[in-house]
Parts: C-alpha cells; structure tokens; sequence
C-alpha cells in the first residue's frame, strides 16, 4: 500500500504534477492507495499544474476507490484548545 498524506500541503514542485501521475497510474489495479488532502478534488488541476494529468489520474483513482468528504473543524485544533482550557482551569 502507498500513503500519501496531506498532498498539497506544500507547493509542489513545477513537474511533480507529471512524476504524480505516472507513480499512480503505474500501480492502477495493481497496489493499493491511500491519499490524504485538505483541498478540494477541483482544485488539483491548479495545484498540479495541469488539467489534463487530473481527469485520467481522478478516473483511475476513483474506478476503484472510496472518496470520504470530511467537513467540519479540524480534530487538532479542537483538541488544542481543549487542553488550552484544561491548563487555564487548573487541571
């Protein structure tokens, strides 16, 4: 299995939109892949650089694959300023 977390976390490097879709397009029906993103599928022809790498990548992604859509605040933050208001309380 290949996990690639929090993709577009960082700007990626101007080929890596290229080297992105080979990697995954080279293991379609053959490993399995996971990926993590904060931004929104109709953002990744931006963030990649180009439009049309995203529409055989998402197809091949999505031929076999599960989008889960989690809305909402952030898990982190939230446990963040719970423990802010434990210390402030004394706990």
């Amino acid at each position: 299995m290949l996990i690639i977390d929090d993709l577009f976390l960082r700007k990626l490097p101007a080929n890596a939109g290229d080297e992105l879709a080979d990697l995954l397009m080279g293991r379609y029906e053959k490993g399995s892949t996971l990926i993590t993103s904060n931004r929104v599928i109709e953002d990744w022809a931006k963030l990649l650089g180009n439009v049309v790498i995203v529409t055989p990548l998402l197809d091949r992604l999505m031929h076999h694959g599960h989008l889960l859509k989690f809305e909402g605040k952030s898990w982190r933050l939230k446990e963040a300023a719970a423990r802010v208001v434990r210390k402030r309380s004394g706990e």
